[in-house]
Order: C-alpha cells, then sequence, then structure tokens
C-alpha cells in the first residue's frame, strides 16, 4: 500500500500535536498532496482548527466508523483547503473504550477500516495524518496499531524528555505484540522559546539523546499560530509571514526531503 499512515502522538496535552497535524497537512497539500486527516481525539480540535464543527454531522465521525455505524467512505468530509480532507471527531468519541470492552480485536478496529478502506478506495492519498488524544488509551492504541511511523512533538520545557520515555516503552510494546513495523519518524521540538535557556537545554539533551531523529526545524512560541485555530484555518493560511508559519512550512519541507530519503534508502 502506497499510502503512508503517519500518527502525531504524545501523551501530554498542550505540546502542539493538533497545530503540527493541522499545519503538516496544510504545508503538504500546498505542496501538491492529497491529506486524509484522522481527528481521534475526543476533544476535536483538529475538526474546529480545520472550519469543521465537532456539533452537527456527528454520526459522520471517526467514531461512528469505530463503532460500526458508518464507513469511512461515507465520513470524509471535505475542507475548504484543496487536496485536504478530513474525518471529525467529537466527545461521542470518549465512550469507545467502554463500549468495545468485550471486543478483544478492538485495537485492531482503527487498522481493519483504514486497510480496507485504502485497499479499497479509487480515492487515493499521500498521506494519513492521525491526531491522537493527550492520552496513552485504547485510541492512541488504536492508532500506533494503524500507524506506518509516528512524528512526536516535544515542547521545550521542563520533564518534557521524562514523558517522552514512557511513550518510547509504550510504541516498544506495541512493536512487539501488535505493529512490528511501527518506527518513530521523527520529533518536532515545539514552543521553543530562543530568550529561555530552558529551551536551549531541552534541545540540546533532546538531540543528544535521539540524535538524526530530531528534526533541525524548531518551531517557536508564537501568537499567531495560537490564535489560528480560533479561525478555523491553519497558520500558513491565516498568517503566512508570521514566525509560526514560516517554521511549519521548513517543518514541511523537511518532511517531503525525508520522504526522498527513505525511498532512495529503500
Amino acid at each position: 500500500m502506497k499510502e503512508k499512515i503517519i500518527s502525531v502522538i504524545n501523551q501530554k496535552g498542550g505540546v502542539g500535536k493538533t497545530t503540527t497535524v493541522i499545519n503538516l497537512a496544510a504545508g503538504l497539500s500546498l505542496n501538491g498532496k492529497k491529506i486524509l486527516v484522522i481527528d481521534l481525539d475526543p476533544q476535536g480540535n483538529a475538526t474546529t482548527g480545520l472550519g469543521l464543527s465537532n456539533v452537527t454531522n456527528i454520526s459522520k465521525s471517526i467514531y461512528g466508523v469505530l463503532n460500526g455505524k458508518e464507513e469511512i467512505v461515507s465520513s470524509i468530509q471535505k475542507t475548504n483547503f484543496q487536496n485536504l480532507d478530513i474525518v471529525t471527531s467529537n466527545v461521542d468519541l470518549s465512550g469507545l473504550e467502554v463500549e468495545t470492552a468485550d471486543d478483544e480485536n478492538r485495537a485492531y478496529l482503527l487498522k481493519t477500516k483504514l486497510t480496507a478502506y485504502l485497499n479499497n478506495s479509487s480515492h487515493s492519498y499521500d498521506y494519513v495524518l492521525i491526531d491522537c488524544p493527550p492520552s496513552l488509551s485504547l485510541l492512541t492504541v488504536m492508532a500506533l496499531v494503524a500507524s506506518d511511523s509516528l512524528v512526536v512533538p516535544l515542547q521545550t520545557e521542563f520533564f518534557a524528555l521524562e514523558g517522552i520515555t514512557q511513550l518510547i516503552k509504550t510504541i516498544d510494546r506495541i512493536k512487539v505484540g501488535l505493529n512490528p513495523n511501527l518506527s518513530v519518524r521523527g520529533i518536532l521540538l515545539t514552543m521553543y522559546d530562543k530568550r529561555n535557556r530552558l529551551s536551549a537545554q531541552v534541545e540540546k539533551d533532546a538531540r543528544d539523546y535521539f540524535k538524526e531523529k530530531v528534526y533541525q526545524t524548531v518551531v517557536p512560541r508564537n501568537v499567531r499560530l495560537s490564535e489560528a485555530p480560533s479561525h478555523g484555518v491553519p497558520v500558513l493560511i491565516y498568517d503566512k509571514h508570521c514566525s509560526g508559519s514560516k517554521s511549519y512550512i521548513k517543518f514541511t519541507e523537511e518532511f517531503l526531503a525525508q520522504e526522498s530519503s527513505l525511498v532512495s534508502a529503500a
């Protein structure tokens, strides 16, 4: 399957996961790539950040897909941005863990649905980007099982690296039992404050520990970046000249360059 399923993941909240999904999706679509975003967070922030409602048309959502009432093909919605589609989320998704308690194959629900859709569909996507919830819950496990690789946003703040070691342990457990081909594609440093010595120290520690897995691009703290979601547009479109936009444009270029190096390595 030529589609690449990539989860943007970190069990901590407020690290820039959804911001990264929205702006990487926008950056790739502006480069002519066809993107499907799957909002797997019950808060539905990727949904609203791309200009859709997380309170209307609730059945046509990832919750409807995972509980078996809808198919992915009927749940995909167009955004206002060319080449960029989404399967939305809403608060109902938070009930899925209890509802599927008796299903021993529930970790594979998303993978099964997504693989069937991508294998049978004439609507091929270059990338499927999954926005994960800020926890190591069933939903996160589903995303890890369904994904080819992971992008991990890491905020340059105290305790950030402690959280990521917990995540790496979870990834290793998933690789052993459920998805042996899963890999970390890269770690993206976010919320960087160049006036703060702690940011520089966390960056150094991350690069020392994870080496070339850490992207060269660093995403700064930026007001426009935090304003954009309330307008339902990626920052790349909201204000393409701000520092947040420039960093996500650079990250998209790095992401695509990584793709060509992966292809040549193969």
